[in-house]
């Protein structure tokens, strides 16, 4: 977002619209054990790229307050230390300690495959990548590893994060979030590996894919050029098989057609009992490579990565990091997210319009919260429904810390 009015919305943003509160509520983490947020990194991005790392607050009010007066252009979210990151980061036993498990997918990790756009544009047919990653996601980090706080938030440009809060994940080993990222990277960009299609994670992963895949092919037109075709031909390792399929890619022209040719091929070729153990699941090949997410394992890896933080503000683009409810993710759309200039507009109009209607400055409509005068006001009630599940999970917690101190 290139506008030199972008410091002074920012101004307002934080001082009546960032919901400090409940952002305090999810790092706190019901306040069990104090450091995890009072020991938890945060950075900034300030005006003309100035990074400062290692920024750590002992209350919501410290944080409130030096948000409000630095206004940073970018808040990243590392991890939680065994001491202040502000005061004793030089200190040699200075470690980190948990952090939220994150996973980030980047739309430009697509480019070697997506057709309607490149780089840092998304539209809404390429945004069907997303929907498929967080589908298929969603559904392993609940079902594989029954983890149960997932928070999905928009980046503000072109790609998704999630945060997966339970306790069990905010406390893993770098190793052991290796093993997890290993587990669910079938393959980063560019791949195209075979693999194991009868792993009951890929065989419900390739379910998901199938059910989005026909309006993918049509909207991205995967089988459109002789390059194309090419290159989906180079997952069949059987010659006569490749042949075969050639031959009906020549009677159609659209790629939902000879999609549809190439499939019946190799079903024609299987009841016959003429594919070999490297064509047999070729077709699942072909769907993984042109529709599994890529991730940044990196970024998972690592205990001392930072992320970007829900209800920031991307620079380039203005749009708010919105949290997104991954039941609904279909509806999405990534163009129609709130703008920090539109969030400014709503407010005022709002604080206009009721200036008109009532004149008692103290009556309640007025002292309604400012983001519930705002397009925000969706993106926030997702964040709290996220919150009144985590809070069922602090309860038990409390419970056992009390009964551990009545102990004598």
């Amino acid at each position: 977002m290139v506008d030199d009015q972008f410091p002074d919305y920012l101004n307002v943003y934080y001082k009546r619209l960032f919901p400090y509160a409940q952002f305090h509520k999810w790092l706190s983490y019901g306040n069990v054990n104090p450091e995890n947020f009072t020991n938890r990194e945060f950075s900034f991005t300030l005006h003309e790229d100035i990074y400062i790392r290692f920024q750590s607050f002992n209350s919501l009010q410290e944080f409130e307050t030096e948000i409000q007066n630095r206004c940073p252009f970018k808040i990243d979210i590392g991890a939680v230390f065994n001491m202040s990151p502000k005061v004793c980061r030089n200190y040699p036993q200075f470690h980190a300690m948990e952090k939220e498990l994150v996973i980030d997918i980047d739309m430009t990790d697509y480019d070697s495959i997506r057709t309607c756009c490149s780089g840092a544009d998304v539209c809404q047919k390429c945004w069907r990548f997303m929907v498929i990653a967080v589908k298929i996601l969603e559904r392993s980090l609940r079902d594989d590893f029954g983890w149960s706080h997932l928070l999905w938030v928009f980046s503000g440009r072109r790609g998704i994060h999630c945060w997966i809060c339970d306790e069990s994940a905010r406390k893993l080993s770098p190793s052991e979030r290796g093993a997890v990222i290993d587990y669910l990277a079938v393959l980063t960009a560019g791949d195209n590996k075979r693999c194991n299609v009868n792993h009951p994670f890929i065989k419900n992963s390739i379910s998901i894919i199938k059910e989005e895949f026909e309006n993918l092919i049509v909207e991205q037109k995967f089988l459109e050029t002789p390059e194309q075709c090419s290159k989906i031909l180079s997952f069949i390792a059987d010659e006569k098989l490749k042949e075969q399929i050639n031959l009906q890619f020549s009677k159609y022209q659209n790629s939902l057609q000879r999609w549809e040719a190439l499939s019946l091929v190799v079903q024609n070729n299987h009841k016959r009992g003429l594919l070999n153990f490297k064509t047999k699941s070729c077709v699942e090949d072909i769907l993984l490579y042109l529709a599994y997410p890529r991730l940044d394992v990196n970024v998972t890896k690592g205990l001392n990565h930072l992320l970007k933080s829900p209800f920031c503000i991307h620079p380039k683009t203005g749009k708010v990091c919105v949290p997104i409810n991954p039941k609904v993710i279909d509806k999405f759309n990534p163009n129609t997210v709130p703008t920090i200039s539109m969030l400014i507009d709503e407010i005022t109009e709002y604080d206009k319009k009721q200036k008109e209607i009532v004149s008692d400055a103290n009556t309640s409509s007025n002292r309604l919260k400012d983001y519930k005068k705002t397009s925000m006001l969706k993106s926030v009630s997702i964040f709290e429904e996220f919150l009144r599940n985590l809070e069922n999970s602090w309860k038990g917690d409390r419970i056992k810390n009390s009964d551990l101190k009545m102990e004598f």
